[in-house]
């Protein structure tokens, strides 16, 4: 039989229902499933047992109290009482809409006068009565701003008095902190939420050709894969097509090696092109569109240095070559294919403006000499188009309908525009989209490139690098890539991402799906010997994980002896009782510290299995000394820090000067037996301590590495929070840190013990006078005033209603 779901609107919720809901979860853990969406289009919606569907708010009450609740309704302590029921409708069915002032004004009055010796609606306990009433008013906008300002406790203070009752009891509360953090997760995901549903200009169903032009440079990163899924979806969207060209105009930077792992990623993340091109395939078409350029008299040859070329745009010289006749140009252009000592010094210039505000188009390059063999097309060729020549004249000649590039080539859309109609050439849209940039987080390939060369990682799928590959060997899913990329939508909008978000859509992903096994630090083990603990060990089949029984179970061995984590024993007492994670109650008899140190060295304990687990504050994840039957396993625990320790790189910032001392680092730890059983690329929960995703297992060591929660605190970089941190004195009893892997090439060497950031708490906001508090104020001022019994009596009305039998009432509020 299914489970009974609630469904509300965050825009109107029925606090009725969901308060009655919040009682039941407490009574019966996860008896009614709660969801607050927007998307609703009632303000509640109840799915029951058998499939029954509610949407009026008092059918649902009367629904979860029959199945969960009897005792607010139809029965009394368990007894059913018909009298109380019939009361609890007559006050519910009465209930009138307090759609203006003078509604409210009249109810309010009614009520008012009617709970002056009474603390509940029926009989002498919380009712159905109570949370509908409190319901209605809570919903009514006008109560709730005469509420906050304290009107209403002072023209109804007995409504006052009862209404804080109810809104400060345990279930009300939880409701309306459920209702405040839905409504905050709800709005921050509709910030955070982009779109993709934007009309392309002049976008015909069938005739859309997008397409993604990759360089073969390096590997695939983060900021590539936005570029690649929009142009997917776009030709997808539109029932098009989508080309993937590879940018091959740099044979100085290019392989094979990176174009086939683009290949290869671009299928990972289900990007699957309907043709694959090269530039390269059109070197002899842009060779004659040059030549064009310089008959047309359009593009000169230019033999200016760097340096001086680059001086003279900035400023607005034009070079010495620009007015050369178109022949002295062909000659020079022809020195150039042959890649003669001429020809080598030379590039190709468009002929655009020499003083234009946009600077993009001060006679830009065109083509320049490079005599290094292609990875396709060998030494055929010694000149070279650069992009922003070769873009718009293969996206013309290949069909492309739609440039969707990021809004960095925002300035040099009028080149592209530009060369297209010098060559009378089909026009072709621009879409621009915002580049996504992350904090501590270089995208550049060349400075990527920098990394792998002076050996800071090792290769380009190092788990620091923001590459397809390196984010997945760190243990972000390809589900939750895409989530991520498609949730920032084709948004203009320049924005600094926070790694925060991007881990938080991976945690969703793997949470329900990532079995749970143990692992503790080799360095930091306490044995705990069971006095009555099995004499010889056991090895029982437990889940992998109590919510998703489908993944199975695991081998879990149970010992006389087992091990603990030193900073959990360092917090024991003598006789406390703890709960063994899969086992049970605990109770130590014994701690046995280390004179010198005071740490803990050994403890004695002994089981209760009987004791409730709920009532322990301490709950320890453990292993079982039982070498013969389940033999713990090597772990190596790897964790990173950013490469560079600056947020925000500006431009003119050299990132070598802001590199991070120490970015690895490695605690050796032993784990449960089943973690031999992993294969690179798991994903698992190591309780109380995180994710992770196995990188390695030799049979002997498995190495684990450690996966962001999207928690902020653990996405600081650790260099700067340890910089910031201050110096604390030494603590007895300490647990050892981690070891910071030996420092790679050229890092400087820095202390590995990773510092958790000092976070200052919050300053306290002060609170808003509520109905509930102005109450709660006028009750204690009545009651100096009161003789001793009198104060007694009123704040006792449940003694009141244990000594009397229940006494339910036969006619509604209005009625009094």
């Amino acid at each position: 039989m299914a489970p009974i779901s609630l469904h509300l609107s965050a825009k109107d919720p029925a606090y009725g229902p969901l308060v009655l809901a919040h009682l039941a979860n407490s009574a019966q853990p996860h008896a009614v499933k709660i969801t607050l969406a927007e998307s609703a289009t009632a303000s509640c919606t109840l799915i029951g047992k058998t499939g029954l569907k509610f949407t009026k708010p008092t059918s649902i009450l009367r629904y979860l109290a029959r199945a969960l609740l009897p005792d607010l309704y139809e029965h009394h302590h368990g007894t059913r009482n018909n009298d109380r029921a019939l009361a609890i409708d007559h006050v519910i069915d009465d209930l009138a809409p307090l759609a203006d002032v003078t509604a409210l004004r009249a109810f309010l009055a009614d009520l008012n006068t009617f709970l002056t010796l009474r603390s509940f609606l029926v009989g002498y306990e919380l009712s159905l009565a109570d949370i509908a009433v409190w319901a209605r008013l809570r919903a009514s906008p006008i109560f709730v701003k005469q509420a906050k300002a304290g009107i209403a406790a002072n023209e109804h203070p007995h409504v006052a008095r009862w209404y804080a009752l109810i809104d400060d009891s345990a279930a009300v509360t939880n409701a309306l902190a459920y209702v405040k953090d839905q409504t905050a997760l709800l709005n921050k995901a509709k910030k955070d939420q982009g779109s993709f549903e934007i009309d392309l200009p002049g976008a015909q169903m069938g005739q859309v050709v997008t397409r993604f032009p990759p360089e073969p440079s390096g590997y695939l990163h983060i900021g590539h894969t936005k570029a690649a899924l929009m142009n997917e979806y776009f030709a997808r969207k539109y029932k098009g097509k989508l080309i993937v060209r590879f940018d091959d105009t740099n044979p100085s930077k290019e392989k094979m090696e990176f174009e086939d792992s683009i290949k290869q990623d671009l299928a990972m993340i289900g990007v699957a092109p309907d043709v694959i091109t090269h530039t390269s395939d059109s070197f002899p078409l842009l060779l004659k569109y040059a030549e064009q350029l310089i008959r047309q008299g359009d593009a000169y040859v230019d033999d200016t240095d760097q340096e001086t070329m680059r001086h003279e745009r900035m400023h607005g010289i034009a070079s010495k070559n620009r007015d050369n006749s178109i022949e002295e140009n062909l000659r020079r252009w022809n020195e150039m294919k042959q890649g003669t000592e001429v020809g080598l010094k030379n590039c190709l210039r468009a002929k655009m403006s020499v003083d234009d505000k946009n600077k993009a188009l001060r006679d830009p390059v065109l083509y320049r000499c490079n005599l290094t063999p292609h990875h396709k097309t060998g030494s055929t060729y010694k000149v070279y188009p650069t992009y922003d020549f070769a873009c718009p004249v293969v996206d013309s000649v290949e069909g492309v309908t739609h440039a969707l590039r990021t809004n960095e080539y925002r300035d040099r859309n009028p080149q592209y525009e530009w060369v297209l109609q010098k060559l009378s050439l089909r026009h072709v849209h621009i879409w621009d989209f915002s580049r996504m940039n992350f904090v501590y987080t270089l995208l550049s390939k060349r400075k990527l490139q920098w990394f792998v060369d002076q050996g800071h990682v090792p290769g380009w799928d190092d788990p620091r690098f923001p590459t397809v590959r390196g984010i997945r060997r760190r243990g972000m899913t390809i589900e939750a890539l895409k989530q991520y990329i498609l949730m920032q939508g084709a948004s203009t909008n320049n924005l600094m991402l926070e790694w925060d978000k991007f881990w938080a859509v991976n945690k969703k992903v793997i949470d329900p799906i990532a079995p749970r096994h143990v692992a503790l630090d080799t360095a930091d083990l306490v044995p705990v010997t069971l006095v009555d603990g099995p004499a010889t060990a056991e090895l029982k089949q437990v889940l992998k994980h109590k919510k998703n029984p489908d993944l199975g179970t695991k081998t879990t061995a149970f010992a006389k002896t087992i091990y603990v984590a030193g900073a959990d024993a360092n917090e024991f007492a003598d006789n406390e009782e703890v709960t063994l994670m899969d086992w049970g109650n605990a109770i130590v008899t014994q701690v046995h510290r280390d004179a010198n140190t005071g740490r803990v060295v050994k403890v004695d304990a002994k089981l209760n299995l009987a004791g409730d687990v709920k009532s322990t504050k301490k709950k320890l994840t453990w292993l079982a000394n039982a070498p013969k039957v389940a033999p713990l396993t090597s772990v190596l625990l790897k964790d990173y820090d950013y490469l560079i320790t600056k947020k925000k790189l500006e431009e003119d910032d050299d990132f070598q000067s802001v590199l991070t001392p120490v970015t690895e680092f490695t605690t050796e730890a032993v784990g449960d037996a089943n973690l031999r059983q992993l294969n690179v690329g798991d994903i698992i929960q190591l309780e109380r301590r995180g994710y992770y995703i196995c990188d390695a297992n030799d049979g002997t060591t498995v190495t684990l590495i450690s996966i962001p929660d999207g928690k902020a605190a653990s996405l600081q970089s650790k260099h700067n929070a340890a910089a910031a941190a201050p110096a604390t004195p030494k603590a007895v009893a300490a647990a050892p840190a981690p070891k910071a892997a030996a420092p790679a090439k050229k890092e400087a060497a820095a202390p590995a013990k990773k510092v958790a950031a000092a976070v200052p708490a919050s300053p306290k906001k002060e609170a808003t006078p509520t109905l509930a508090a102005a109450a709660r104020s006028q009750s204690r001022s009545r009651s100096r005033s009161r003789s001793p019994a009198k104060k007694s009596r009123s704040k006792s009305p449940s003694k009141k209603a244990a000594a009397k039998p229940d006494a339910p009432i036969m006619y509604s509020i209005a009625n009094v």
